[in-house]
């Protein structure tokens, strides 16, 4: 529909100067015509003359009675002038028609370039406006879908404003999730910093009573918690400022296995866990070395935590679009309602274990992901947790 007004408004811009074109070409070329005749009569005229001179008068009596007495009596040099007649003598009534319908024509070219100015203007108010109320529209909060009403000169101006309102939603959403995130976190560190606290206040007092070892070891033990916590947040409130810089390296997938292991030892020791890393040859990931082992640990972490004195088992393969690396354990494995919400902030499973904070597979998925990585979590068909990393546009040997 507004491709057929637009071709209506050229339309009308095109008649109405083709026809004031027209009309001022007629005018001219028609006394450029009567022009002319007036010159070729004029000669023929003088010439008569000149052989025949007493066919002058003859001349002069025929002149008259075609012009029906119109003759000037000014003095002119050419024969015609001579005898008192003029251009418009002899193109009186055609000169005047044709300046007649020129005139018309103008008018009519005019008075259709007025109209089609004032409709271009209308269509151009309405297209204002309804952009106008759109944006109202948007200030209260109830703006719809923009629709497309057509190419034209506002088309572009329309595509920007739609672009520019559906970002500032976009950019309101975040926000307001943000900020739903921001109060979740606060209170699930509220509740994270309460428990030890509570903690070690008993302690102390049960301590102001009666002193006692295994108070002591418990408010200790509270206190590595809360430091726990703590080193997890600032990790995390670096991760979500973008300070956090993770170096681009190349990091041989076995080596960052080994390392890992080894960083737990006591751990292991003491739980009687032991790590199982088979040698399958250097395959290379570009990942930073430390934090991804950060990564790692708690992942086997996880896996000690719920199967403990068992083996912690680690494979690694690698193919054109992936090297992936595999963590699993033979215990339980997961329950089926936690395994959706493993990696999110501060949850804490059905068997998780006391002290855990609920941050260690969440910082683990949070480091991963900012290397091109992605992770999962599922149970393996004959029992046992697995963790699946994959480290995608794996790096060549």
């Amino acid at each position: 529909m507004n491709g057929q007004k637009d071709m209506l408004v050229t339309f009308g811009w095109v008649l109405s100067v083709s026809l004031i074109v027209s009309a001022v070409s007629v005018l001219f070329v028609s006394c450029h015509y009567s022009r002319i005749q007036f010159d070729l009569l004029d000669a023929i005229c003088g010439s008569i003359a000149e052989r025949e001179p007493e066919a002058k008068k003859v001349i002069s009596a025929a002149l008259k009675a075609y012009t029906e007495g119109k003759a000037d009596s000014a003095a002119k040099d050419n024969m015609l002038t001579a005898l008192g007649y003029q251009v418009s003598d002899f193109s009186g009534s055609t000169c005047g028609q044709n300046a007649l319908f020129a005139a018309i024509g103008f008018m009519t070219g005019i008075s259709l370039f007025t109209f089609t100015f004032a409709y271009r203007n209308k269509i151009e108010g309405i297209r204002i406006r309804n952009l106008s109320e759109y944006l109202e529209q948007v200030n209260m909060g109830k703006a719809v879908i923009l629709s497309a009403l057509g190419e034209d000169e506002f088309s572009r101006l329309e595509d920007e404003i739609y672009k520019t309102v559906t970002f500032l939603y976009q950019t309101k959403d975040s926000a307001v999730q943000a900020k739903n995130d921001f109060a979740e976190n606060l209170s699930n560190i509220a509740h994270q910093i309460k428990t030890p606290l509570t903690a070690i206040s008993l302690s102390v007092q049960m301590l102001k009573q009666n002193i006692d070892s295994r108070h002591l070891e418990q408010a200790e033990k509270q206190i590595l918690r809360l430091n726990h916590l703590e080193e997890a947040l600032l990790v995390l409130s670096r991760i979500d400022a973008g300070t956090l810089v993770l170096k681009k390296e190349k990091t041989d997938v076995f080596t960052l296995l080994v390392l890992a292991a080894d960083s737990l030892q006591e751990l292991l020791f003491g739980s009687g866990t032991s790590i199982d890393i088979p040698e399958l040859g250097e395959m290379l990931i570009t990942a930073d070395l430390d934090w991804t082992m950060e990564a790692v640990m708690n992942l086997m972490k996880n896996c000690m935590e719920h199967n403990p004195g068992g083996v912690i088992h680690c494979s690694y393969a690698k193919n054109l679009l992936y090297t992936e690396i595999m963590i699993w354990d033979d215990g339980e494995g997961f329950e089926k309602q936690d395994i959706p919400h493993l990696f999110q902030r501060f949850y804490r499973g059905k068997n998780a274990q006391e002290g855990g904070i609920g941050i260690g597979l969440a910082l683990s998925k949070e480091i991963i992901e900012r290397q091109n990585g992605t992770i999962q979590a599922k149970n393996k068909p004959a029992g046992g947790a697995l963790f699946e990393i994959r480290f995608y546009g794996a790096a060549k040997l």
